[in-house]
């Protein structure tokens, strides 16, 4: 390993945990998804800890597939991203600011503009994690009576990342001259409109955002789909992906970094970040005791309607919960990766539905790992130094608990053996090691 390398690490929040049931938990704060306070907290700790940033994920719509077992999860109601994000920039002052805001239902000026004011407001710590959403139930909610198919998303994807790029670009760095003696507030000649005119959007632009601290703000990305490929290795900084084993790491690693390639980008300019649900005990067993209370919380019905959402289909009738998945699943229309991780992992470990929904309860397809501070930096340690990941997105089961483990036991194993720093740039892209990009030259108006 290159003396200069350390891993990259981020924290992926959910109010209560990672974990379907980490709201039941005697620990927990049920109510802590409209809890503004709560987040502050959290984002402290970890900005003290040195994390390089807070993730959020986002679907606008009540998140369980089914509005009959909404009721049975925290998970039914929580903030927008970006506003709780906005709120956090002025409680912290160093960690990035990560928040999903989808291409299926939003525009791209409206994205352009947001990301970047939250990139001005944090001073240069803003990132977009860019998803094409997967719930019909989202599709519902903006007049549609079901999802895109997976092929025209990430068409529309492709092209409203083209168009907030160039919207980003839409300044130059100094063109902001404040003159006032010749009444002149900004050089029109360092000021462009993008006149974009495509098969999705028509944009004539500028923005009305001057060019931001990082020039773009980080941009994220988690498809592992040929088309979410495709779009990560020519647009995104930064790739949260799944893997169960190493080989699974090392094949999506290598793959992308490939790509990046033929992209015409530098290897190092796109980093990949699994996740992984980490539950740290001081011994093996008081670990594996910690993460069974939290499966013993698990309803069943909770349980099976996570798991066939995240493999994109309906329940099937009469389903066996002690028997293996039905062998005649459809292709779903959503995400498409996820559906073939969580197939893979019940052939290959010959799973019942009900032991794979209690494998998807708590890290829903990630990376789950159940032991001491060294079991867990073993297996990080293992996945870095063999091209499997530059860094981790880090799932606590439970917030704060969970993530107080990982801060107080995993870090300072990670940080004696020379793996992780803490956190040291002064902007997002400065503490995750990515260039400042250059404006694009676009038609003058």
């Amino acid at each position: 390993m290159s003396a200069t390398r350390t891993m990259r690490l981020g924290a992926f929040l959910y109010a209560t945990g990672h974990h379907i049931a980490a709201w039941r938990h005697p620990s927990a704060q049920a109510d802590s998804g409209f809890d503004i306070d709560h987040y502050i907290r959290v984002a402290q700790s970890c900005e003290r800890a040195g994390f390089d940033l807070l993730f959020l994920e986002d679907g606008s719509g009540v998140r369980e597939a089914d509005l009959n077992i909404a009721s049975h999860s925290a998970r039914a109601a929580h903030f927008e991203p970006v506003s709780l994000l906005a709120a956090l920039a002025v409680q912290t002052s160093r960690i990035g600011l990560v928040g999903t805001v989808s291409t299926s239902y939003h525009e791209p000026y409206h994205v352009a503009r947001t990301i970047a004011s939250l990139d001005h407001l944090s001073g240069g710590r803003a990132g977009w994690n860019l998803v094409t959403s997967q719930s019909d139930l989202e599709a519902q909610n903006f007049g549609l009576t079901g999802q895109r198919l997976h092929a025209d998303r990430y068409a529309r994807a492709e092209e409203f990342v083209e168009v907030v790029q160039a919207l980003w670009d839409s300044y130059d760095d100094d063109a902001i001259v404040e003159d006032c003696e010749n009444a002149r507030y900004y050089d029109e000649a360092r000021l462009r409109r993008i006149s974009h005119k495509g098969a999705h959007f028509s944009v004539r632009g500028p923005l009305n955002v001057i060019r931001t601290p990082q020039g773009h703000p980080v941009i994220v990305q988690a498809g592992a789909s040929e088309s979410g490929l495709t779009l990560a290795s020519r647009s995104a900084d930064v790739v949260f992906a799944a893997a169960q084993t190493l080989e699974e790491g090392q094949r999506y690693y290598r793959d992308l970094k490939r790509r990046v390639r033929e992209a015409g980008r530098r290897p190092e300019d796109l980093l990949v970040m699994p996740g992984i649900f980490a539950v740290a005990g001081t011994s093996r067993a008081e670990a594996e005791e910690r993460f069974e209370q939290l499966q013993e919380l698990i309803d069943p019905e909770v349980g099976v309607r996570l798991l066939f959402q995240h493999l994109g289909v309906a329940v099937p009738a009469n389903l066996a919960l002690d028997e293996p998945l039905p062998a005649n699943l459809l292709q779903t229309n959503g995400n498409r990766s996820r559906q073939q991780l969580l197939l893979d992992l019940a052939a290959r470990e010959r799973l019942t539905v009900r032991e794979l929904y209690r494998k998807v309860a708590g890290a829903r397809g990630h990376w789950q790992v159940v032991g001491t501070a060294q079991d867990i930096a073993d297996q990080m340690q293992e996945r870095f130094e063999h091209e499997a990941a530059d860094g981790f997105n880090i799932m606590p089961p439970t917030l704060p608990g969970g993530l107080d483990d990982f801060i107080e036991r995993v870090l300072p194993e990670l940080q004696r053996r020379g793996l992780w720093r803490p956190q040291q740039g002064s902007t997002l892209r400065e503490s995750l090691g990515l260039p400042r990009p250059a404006r694009k030259s676009v038609s003058a108006a």
